[in-house]
């Protein structure tokens, strides 16, 4: 069992090759001399209307800009950048200093050592997104999410202890390194335990350099979703782009722990409006996270609501299916690995008046066929309410959340809390 996002399929590596570029190019010139009307489309899209015949060139700068470039040079350059990183790194490494990269998970560690890093590796990967969390001492924080994690995911209390501990208690022993590295991207996953360690590591003030690798974006790609998806030399071509962990980030990660373990979510609501300018991107995925909240209009939190919709329009379709959809194209920040998603889904299938269900519950959990009851449709539709049908409880950060008792609602669109009475 993972609580980690190692579970997800990755989109794309991250690596260009330059002839496979220059073969795509020549692809997409022969079929605009033949006419083929997808091909046109494409040129439409990053090209001005023009009488003469396109050439070579007009071809590479549209494939340049379908990848995120402003020109074909420019695609080029990049792709000599990871070619120099990936040499600069087998020569020099992260040799100079003794290092410690820190990780939400372990889907990096192997392609660090191919790239050829040689630190020690920590995965911290308490899956903050999901379940109860409290301001407490880390050894009674460690207990009451391993309580959590052995219920939700089937485990022994003692197996999930013996997980978290190992992470947990690693971070007393930092004074072993001189640099420490947090390879983190822009989702909730990340950000929230992010937010943790930043706090963790102003109070223990460990003698080591800290510096963090912060990802939201990679060239060439049009849906990044975690640095876990790179190959080894784009994690080489990220390495010298780290950046020194400042003392406003460490006092930003600090806030944000406070106000995500606050039994109201009003103070995370005030830090998201005044911004985080040490990392932008914690603020986008706090809101993410305030999503999660019951809607103000119908009652559900993002994930599942977006999860209903794709069996409206698409369904009745598997688990897994449900998952890939959502990931690949409907959650505009992608943070939940397969087991969480399933985890969240529970609560939809049960109770008096399930939102959803399943025909037959014989095969693994992904290839079950799941369809839209008609309360789902009445969700969907404004004619009932997503929370009132739940059928358990759940938490948003340090914000209990249970049907038919008062609690808080989200309006995203005007970032606006609302509390609700019973």
């Amino acid at each position: 069992m993972s609580t980690s996002k190692t579970s997800r399929s990755p989109v794309s590596h991250g690596r260009l090759n330059l002839e496979q570029q220059r073969k795509r190019a020549k692809e997409l010139l022969k079929a605009l001399n033949a006419g083929n009307p997808s091909a046109l489309q494409r040129v439409s899209l990053h090209l001005p209307a023009r009488s003469q015949a396109l050439r070579l060139a007009d071809a590479q700068l549209v494939i340049a800009r379908e990848a995120g470039f402003a020109s074909w040079p420019r695609l080029k350059s990049h792709i000599d950048s990871l070619e120099h990183a990936g040499r600069r790194m087998l020569r020099d490494g992260d040799q100079d200093l003794r290092t410690l990269h820190i990780r939400c998970g372990s889907d990096i560690q192997h392609n660090l050592k191919t790239a050829g890093f040689s630190g020690d590796f920590l995965e911290f990967s308490d899956p903050f997104c999901i379940g109860p969390l409290s301001a407490s001492e880390p050894e009674t924080l460690l207990r009451q999410r391993a309580v959590f994690l052995a219920e939700t995911f089937d485990l022994t209390l003692a197996d999930a202890l013996a997980r978290q501990q190992q992470s947990y208690r690693r971070l007393q022993q930092l004074d072993d390194y001189q640099r420490l590295v947090l390879w983190f991207e822009h989702d909730s996953y990340d950000q929230l335990i992010l937010a943790y360690l930043l706090q963790r590591l102003q109070q223990l003030r460990p003698s080591a350099q800290i510096e963090l690798i912060a990802v939201d974006q990679i060239p060439g790609e049009q849906r990044f979703i975690g640095i876990g998806q790179l190959a080894p030399d784009v994690l080489s071509w990220l390495w010298p782009r780290r950046q020194p962990v400042s003392e406003a980030l460490l006092e930003l990660g600090s806030q944000a722990w406070q106000a995500l373990t606050e039994q109201s979510p009003e103070a995370l609501l005030q830090l998201i409006k005044n911004g985080t300018p040490a990392l932008p991107m914690l603020g986008k995925a706090l809101h993410r996270h305030l999503q999660q909240l019951p809607d103000e209009q119908h009652g559900l939190g993002l994930t599942e609501y977006l999860s209903l919709q794709i069996l409206q329009q698409q369904g009745p379709l598997t688990a897994g299916q449900v998952f890939r959809e959502l990931m690949l194209h409907q959650e505009p920040l992608p943070y939940l690995g397969d087991l969480m998603f399933w985890w969240l889904l529970q609560p939809l299938l049960s109770g008096a008046t399930p939102l959803l269900q399943i025909d037959d519950p014989a095969p693994a959990w992904p290839q079950r066929l799941i369809r839209l009851t008609a309360q789902g449709e009445a969700v969907l539709a404004a004619k009932a309410d997503g929370f009132a049908a739940r059928g358990t409880p759940y938490w948003v950060g340090g914000v209990q959340l249970i049907p038919g008792a008062a609690h808080w609602r989200y309006d995203a669109e005007r970032q606006q809390l609302h509390y609700h009475s019973a």
